[in-house]
Order: C-alpha cells, then structure tokens, then sequence
C-alpha cells in the first residue's frame, strides 16, 4: 500500500502561497510571491534531492501541475530535476482538465480526488508525494489520506496568502515528529507521521 507524502515550504505563521516566485500565484493580491529563494542552501537542496531520488509518484492539483510543467518539463539547463520529474508518475486531481494530460507519464484521476487518491493508495507501492497543491492537501488531510509531512519551516512571518491548514477546519489529527534537520538559513526541515 502507498503513503502520501506531503512536501511543502511553510512559513512560521503557516502560509504556502507562491514560495518559488512573483508570479507563480498572486490570487488574493498576494504581494510575496518568491518569499522561499533567500532561504535556499546546501542542506536544503540535499534533501530536496534525496526525496526526489526515491521511487515514487507524484500527486498534483491542476494549478500545480500546470506550472511545474509549464517549467520543469523545458528546462535544458542539464539540472538534475527535470529528468527525475518527466520520468516520475505524476497523477493529477481536477475537476476541470480533460485527458490525455500534456506532460508524459502523467494520469488524470477521475471523479473525487479523495476517493480516488484512497483507491490509488490502495493500488501501488511507495509514496505519492504531494508538492504544492494547497487545496488538495486539505481535501486529503480532511479524509485522512495523508501519512507523513515534510515541511520546510522558514524563519519568516507574512501575515497574510493562503495557509497549508485553513483557519476553521477540522482538526486534521495527531503528527509524530520523525526528523528535524536544519538548514544554515534558519530553515527547519521537518518530517511529521501522522498518528491518528
């Protein structure tokens, strides 16, 4: 059976809006967009890199699933990343996109995305990583389909955007600490099991 693994950057006061550039998702007149590059290190791309070196698939919404492929799937640069993330299974919850999807090796899951992720769970082996996709993190985390948290916790406040948990919600449940490893920019790399 699969895990689902979440893997975000948050900020101290939860939010995840748009850490990788201005434009990447300015709704709500969001003004920060880019808030996680200052933070980038060694310790950081590590790990990063050692998590994408594992077998497993990715989970996406559609809004990220169109900009990581909007970039990753062109980039030339020989980077490590765009090879690992063409050639990973990539499943995408939408209620909007229409197969067959433009990046290979991607699926479109149909109907709900939690019962769908549940029946996917069940099907394979290894971990579907979740990168992004605020939304389908918290359909997820509401059904209780999410099994380990990776976040990277950056010493930074922004008052405002979009959090990983939305004020109001349910409680999600119970979180194990499993590893903490810090980076030299003040960031926290934290994995989370969910335990109840």
């Amino acid at each position: 059976m699969g895990k689902v693994v979440v893997v975000e950057n948050v900020t101290l006061d939860g939010v995840m809006q748009a850490p990788g550039g201005a434009d990447e998702d300015a709704r709500g007149g969001f003004p920060y967009g880019g808030w996680a590059h200052p933070y980038a290190d060694r310790v950081m791309a590590e790990a990063m890199g050692k998590g994408m070196s594992e077998d497993s698939g990715m989970l996406f919404g559609r809004r990220t699933y169109e900009q990581f492929h909007a970039f990753w799937s062109k980039q030339t640069d020989g980077n490590p990343y765009t090879e690992v993330l063409n050639r990973k299974r990539k499943y995408v919850a939408s209620r909007t996109l229409a197969g067959p999807l433009p990046w290979e090796n991607s699926s479109l899951l149909p109907g709900d995305a939690a019962d769908a992720v549940a029946a996917l769970k069940r099907g394979v082996e290894g971990d579907l990583v979740v990168l992004g996709s605020g939304e389908l993190v918290r359909s997820l985390a509401r059904a209780g389909l999410v099994d380990v948290y990776t976040l990277s916790i950056h010493p930074l406040t922004l008052g405002t955007g979009t959090k990983l948990f939305a004020e109001g919600e349910q409680a999600y449940g119970t979180l194990e600490l499993v590893e903490a490893l810090p980076t030299t920019t003040g960031v926290i790399i934290a994995t989370y099991r969910s335990i109840a």
